[in-house]
């Protein structure tokens, strides 16, 4: 999440100055060894905990570069990873005296390790190979130790080729030609990590500092600043699709739109990308590729041709697709708010329910770049126009974005007052209550805020802040990701990427930090992502949450006439909870639900060979009828969305809200709470 880099920025300004003129100086466009102490220093004098370089903060940062060195544990052995401790011991006195010695010993031996994984892999795959589809094994990296030698290395390593061989038999692949892919994925890991550049290992080493501080600091290099500047502006250039990872391989979620994926009419969701090329007949494989290397061989200038080798389900069988598309600006609309309407019945009388989608808090700080906040107040304007009778807003799938805008949107449905608070790490400055000055309230019906586990940051000051006034009924997962800080991106000069750094932490004005704990569902639903690693106490380093007093305005409220709205009441919370209750344990959809969760604990982390061969039935009429559903027309795709479980259980909601209000016509804002 962002936060005003005015605020934040000035310290970081005057710790990189060297920095910038050592670069102007020498003319250089690269990260150097020397800087690093430096850029140390940058982090630590804006980040909200920590100030020193100490012990701890050492070891967690030799551990995170390990981390990121062999993530699947597949390379490095346990004496290789004692090894490369020492060579980082008295890691911040090396960094201050500009020796960087360590991040090539690491490298090295990492390349050597590879080398000796592809020689092993290549020789068990010899003429003897017999795949065995009866192969069994957990895969879960931050819950086994590194294999304590090479021999058991290789041992978890047959597993896992045998995976990875299961994943080309998948396509129809023959044996051997699987055989030839598996091997080639080596090799190529091999020279991936043998042309890592040096700019990258100083870019890496950053990255795992800044991650040793907390979940969400981070170093971003060029590319992947770049990243993160597309996703907030909500535009790129390029083919318009979504893209996921998926045992291997790299699949289409969906696509934008208008995009030149849709446009070509060659591509359909959950087709499996096997092979990507920029000119007719040079074709690499990209099965078991890094996502992000995907990406950045389909993404490109606009104007430009990107050739795909597509794998598709047809009926009962499978068809390689070739198909050429030419790059163009893709704006994400898919990414932006939209609003859908519904007739509904209650008590006999016919309502209009509009149900918001927003999938992120995006801002594009250009001059005349869009914004959520900007979007979604149009899009309330429409809805009062259509004389909606009640709102559901979706965050379920909102992991958040803008700060401002967060605090834009929330006032959106309250007169003026205090949204949320942020902590300072000057001990001598009070917190900076950030507040929304606007006196329309743009939406005074009644309102239903929809949200899940992985309903993060921006969502939660949105949803708690609504909580505190009593504004909203929050319905969804028991409680929501729990991300209760605050980051700023500082650009780095002459182009170099940029700090993302944890500047605050952030309370809602029932005094309470979301981090952790989240904002907790009023009317809690089945849901997918119920899970124990899904959350902010899952990763690594996670700062404590706070309290603080309570900071609810009594402004916020209208007591009578245009713009007045109704506190919620306990009783009403209450009648709504039981309500729903019973729905949802009649409900087969949310039955479903709560089954393939109980399944998915059960299974863990244990792969199944034998799984991925299973060929799923899927008619070619039920390929068409997603398809249509999906991405035929818009009218069709609005249908489908209306039938998710949540959403329909959250309008159910909605319209037993309506009926307590509408029986309470005259119970306009009390004084207090």
């Amino acid at each position: 999440m962002r936060s005003r880099r005015v605020v934040s920025g000035l310290v970081l300004v005057g710790s990189l100055l060297c920095i910038g003129s050592m670069l102007n100086a020498q003319s250089k466009d690269d990260l150097e060894c020397r800087y690093m102490s430096a850029i140390e220093g940058g982090f630590l004098a804006n980040h909200i905990r920590y100030t020193n370089r100490d012990a701890e903060l050492a070891g967690r940062t030799v551990e995170q570069y390990i981390k990121r060195a062999d993530p699947s544990k597949i390379y490095l052995t346990s004496p290789d990873v004692d090894q490369i401790k020492s060579w980082m011991g008295n890691l911040f006195e090396k960094t201050k005296n500009k020796d960087c010695a360590f991040l090539d010993q690491s490298q090295k031996l990492l390349v050597q390790r590879a080398q000796e994984r592809a020689d092993f892999a290549k020789k068990f795959l010899g003429k003897d190979y017999k795949f065995d589809p009866k192969t069994e094994f957990v895969f879960d990296p931050d819950k086994k130790p590194f294999p304590k030698d090479s021999e058991e290395a290789n041992e978890f390593l047959k597993k896992y080729i045998h995976f990875q061989i299961a994943n080309y038999q998948a396509t129809d692949m023959k044996l051997e030609e699987a055989k030839k892919n598996v091997i080639k994925n080596y090799e190529r890991a091999v020279k991936r990590i043998q042309d890592t550049k040096q700019s990258d290992l100083y870019s890496d080493y950053l990255d795992s500092f800044a991650r040793a501080l907390d979940p969400h600091s981070s170093f971003f290099s060029r590319d992947s600043l770049e990243d993160f500047e597309i996703q907030m502006r909500l535009s790129l250039e390029g083919i318009g699709a979504t893209l996921s990872s998926q045992d291997g391989f790299t699949v289409v979620e969906h696509l934008v739109p208008g995009g030149a994926a849709a446009k070509s009419g060659l591509i359909d969701p959950q087709d499996k990308i096997i092979a990507v090329g920029q000119e007719p007949g040079k074709m690499d494989n990209v099965i078991d590729m890094d996502l992000k290397d995907v990406v950045k061989k389909i993404r490109g200038p606009k104007g430009t041709k990107v050739y795909l080798t597509i794998l598709r389900k047809k009926g009962d069988g499978k068809q390689r697709v070739e198909a050429t598309l030419t790059r163009e600006k893709v704006n994400l609309e898919d990414e932006a708010a939209s609003i859908i309407y519904q007739d509904r019945e209650m008590n006999g009388k016919k309502k209009k329910i509009g149900i918001i989608n927003f999938p992120s808090f995006y801002a594009d700080s250009r001059r005349g770049g869009r914004s959520s906040a900007a979007d979604l107040k149009k899009i309330i304007k429409e809805a009062n126009e259509k004389k909606v009778d009640g709102l559901v807003l979706d965050l379920s799938n909102n992991g958040g974005g803008s700060l401002e805008d967060a605090v834009k949107i929330a006032g959106l449905f309250f007169k003026t007052g205090n949204v949320v608070k942020q902590s300072s790490k000057d001990p001598g400055r009070s917190e900076q209550t950030l507040n929304d000055t606007d006196t329309t309230v743009d939406w005074a019906g009644p309102l239903v805020l929809l949200t899940s586990r992985i309903s993060a940051s921006a969502s939660e000051i949105v949803a708690g802040t609504l909580q505190d006034y009593k504004r909203a009924v929050v319905v969804g997962g028991d409680h929501t990701f729990g991300k209760g800080s605050v980051q700023s991106v500082l650009p780095m000069p002459n182009n170099l990427g940029a700090l993302k750094v944890t500047v605050g932490m952030f309370f809602v004005p029932g005094g309470n930090s979301t981090q952790h704990r989240g904002v907790e569902a009023d009317v809690a639903l089945p849901g997918p992502y119920a899970t124990d690693d899904i959350g902010e106490k899952s990763l690594d380093y996670s700062l404590p949450a706070q309290k603080i007093n309570a900071f609810v305005s009594p402004d916020a409220y209208v007591k009578d006439g245009p713009g007045s709205w109704l506190i919620l009441k306990p009783e009403w919370v209450k009648s709504l909870r039981e309500k729903s209750a019973a729905r949802v344990e009649k409900s087969e959809d949310f039955k479903k639900i709560e089954d393939e969760l109980k399944k998915s604990k059960g299974r863990g982390k244990l792969i199944k060979v034998s799984e991925i061969l299973k060929d799923k039935t899927e008619t070619k009429s039920k390929k068409e009828k997603e398809k249509a559903s999906r991405y035929g027309n818009k009218e069709q795709k609005n249908k489908e969305y209306l039938k998710r479980a949540d959403i329909n259980e959250a309008t159910n909601i909605l319209l037993d809200l309506m009926g307590l209000e509408e029986s309470h016509p005259t119970d306009k804002q009390a004084s207090s709470l």
